[in-house]
């Protein structure tokens, strides 16, 4: 670590230490963490069935968190050590496992598609009206 790493991480922690002494700023700074981190972690959370950095952006999430909150520390250390051991086993496994995770995966992304009446829409730039594309939950456009 360098001198200005030094320099700036005594900056951040005295930073910290003004808001920590104000009671009213220290929970204004708490919850905006949580809401920010929060945010951060459903927006990953969301994105993890899809293409896409939707692990990186939990970690992220929880990163956030952490900064604040022990939990969140331990429950990031514990989701990084599972994801770690899932992608080691994965490795492991034979072309016919990894395919079954891949069509999994791609059944999860069509069928929120379909849901979401990404389907209809995609079908009605090209004059496909057909009533299986409509989503169950959002009904017809007409």
């Amino acid at each position: 670590m360098t001198a200005e790493q030094r320099e700036d991480t005594g900056e951040r922690k005295e930073q910290r230490h003004w808001f920590r002494r104000n009671p009213a700023m220290n929970m204004t700074y708490r919850i905006g963490v949580g809401v920010v981190g929060g945010l951060v972690l459903l927006a990953g959370v969301l994105m993890i069935p899809y293409p896409g950095p939707g692990w990186l952006v939990v970690f992220a999430g929880l990163a956030i968190l952490a900064t604040e909150f022990e939990w969140a520390g331990k429950v990031l250390r514990f989701a990084k050590r599972y994801y770690d051991a899932w992608v080691a086993w994965l490795k492991r496994q034979n072309l016919v496992v990894k395919a079954l995770v891949l069509a999994a995966t791609g059944l999860v992304v069509a069928v929120t598609c379909w849901l979401l009446g990404a389907f209809a829409l995609v079908g009605g730039w090209f004059g496909l009206d057909w009533a299986w594309l409509q989503s169950p939950i959002f009904g017809s456009r007409g």
